[in-house]
């Protein structure tokens, strides 16, 4: 059982919370208290990090009550809590983190934003792994490319994105990470992906579209936004500040 034993407010209110919210069985006893003999793991404060020796001990942040309650879990679980994060690649990954089988957070931001939040939530997790569908070459390149500190697997997604029935439109990438992350897959270090024309076209396509003056970007700059190493947003200010460098130049020689 987890056992919330804290002086400090906001850790409580806000761990207390997010338990209620997830529907986990907990109890909460005062600092200083008998703990129950079925205690499983005691979240508590800084001010009694060192109070709780003979038991598993989370220290919670008051601004991250979730990240110490998914410890919790965790703890809780035994081995079976090992945190495994599924994604589906794409402009905007679904991402999903689970604790053995239980899907503990979900998420879906733009692909520049993804390696953050999979950073996010693997930074304090023992052993955690990172798998990654294989369907969408070059995003998926992209991420597999920028982990680090982390075993990467890349999963056959054959098949992972369920059927959307009525009223659960915008799911299916979420839903596709679930099932990414209950596949084993093969570990890598790198994915090496040559663009294909094709590819290189939808970015430069996509450059002209967001572009306000609707600009076009060069293979050089539409091949670096496929490496991942530029967004489109910094390949059209890179391919503007060119452009502008050449007049400014010619400008300050006279």
């Amino acid at each position: 059982m987890i056992v919330v034993a804290t002086s400090d407010f906001e850790v409580y209110h806000g761990v207390v919370n997010e338990l209620r919210d997830r529907g986990s069985a907990f109890t909460t006893v005062e600092p200083g208290d008998e703990l129950p003999d079925e205690t499983s793991v005691v979240v508590t404060g800084a001010d009694h990090a060192d109070d709780f020796a003979d038991v598993s001990t989370i220290v919670a942040d008051p601004d991250q009550p979730r990240r110490a309650v998914d410890q919790a879990l965790t703890a809780v679980r035994g081995d079976g809590g090992r945190t495994v994060i599924g994604v589906d690649p794409g402009r905007k990954p679904g991402i999903a983190v689970l604790a053995g089988d239980v899907v503990v957070a979900a998420f879906q931001v733009p692909l520049g934003d993804a390696v953050d939040v999979i950073q996010r939530e693997v930074s304090e997790a023992p052993s955690p792994v990172v798998r990654i569908g294989d369907g969408s070459r070059l995003q998926s390149a992209t991420l597999v490319n920028d982990l680090e500190d982390v075993r990467v697997e890349l999963v056959d997604e054959t098949g992972t994105t369920p059927y959307l029935g009525t009223g659960s439109r915008g799911m299916g990438d979420v839903l596709a990470a679930v099932n990414i992350a209950r596949l084993e897959g093969e570990e890598v270090d790198g994915r090496d992906i040559e663009p294909t024309a094709g590819e290189l076209q939808m970015i430069k396509d996509r450059a002209r579209e967001q572009s306000d003056t609707n600009r076009a970007i060069d293979e050089m700059l539409a091949r670096r936004v496929a490496a991942g190493e530029l967004t489109i947003d910094e390949a059209l200010a890179e391919h503007g500040a060119d452009s502008n460098g050449t007049d400014t130049s010619s400008g300050n020689d006279r």
